[in-house]
Order: C-alpha cells, then sequence, then structure tokens
C-alpha cells in the first residue's frame, strides 16, 4: 500500500488541525483496519479491579469539592 497523498488542514496558528485524503485512500484504509479487527473491542471484566482502590471519601462528594474549587 502506498502513502496516502493527503493535505493538512491548519489553524490560524499554522498548527495542524486535521486532514484530507482522497476517497479511494480512504476505503483502502478502512478495508485494512477491518481485516486487521482493529475495531473489535475485547470485552473486559472489569469486576477484577473491584476493591482495589480503598477510597477515604465518597467519589461524587470528591468531585464535587473539587468543581467548587474552580
Amino acid at each position: 500500500m502506498h502513502p496516502p497523498k493527503k493535505r493538512l488542514i491548519l489553524d490560524e496558528k499554522m498548527r495542524p488541525v486535521g486532514v484530507i485524503i482522497d476517497y479511494q485512500d480512504w476505503q483502502k484504509i478502512e478495508n485494512f483496519l477491518e481485516q486487521s479487527h482493529f475495531f473489535e473491542q475485547e470485552q473486559s471484566d472489569l469486576s477484577k479491579f473491584s476493591g482495589v482502590i480503598k477510597l477515604t471519601q465518597d467519589p461524587l462528594e470528591y468531585q464535587r469539592q473539587v468543581r467548587d474549587e474552580w
């Protein structure tokens, strides 16, 4: 696969914020990602992390406290 031709989109400070590529190149990239199973997410069992962190304060109360500091 050849490198796709691209045009950068720059903001007013000349920082790259986006890119434009040909549609055919985009289709090749999508096809490659689908074949590599890039978009398939493995289901995680988050219960193994339950109780790992010992909290000293209620998470919602902490969030309220931190937001009040703004």
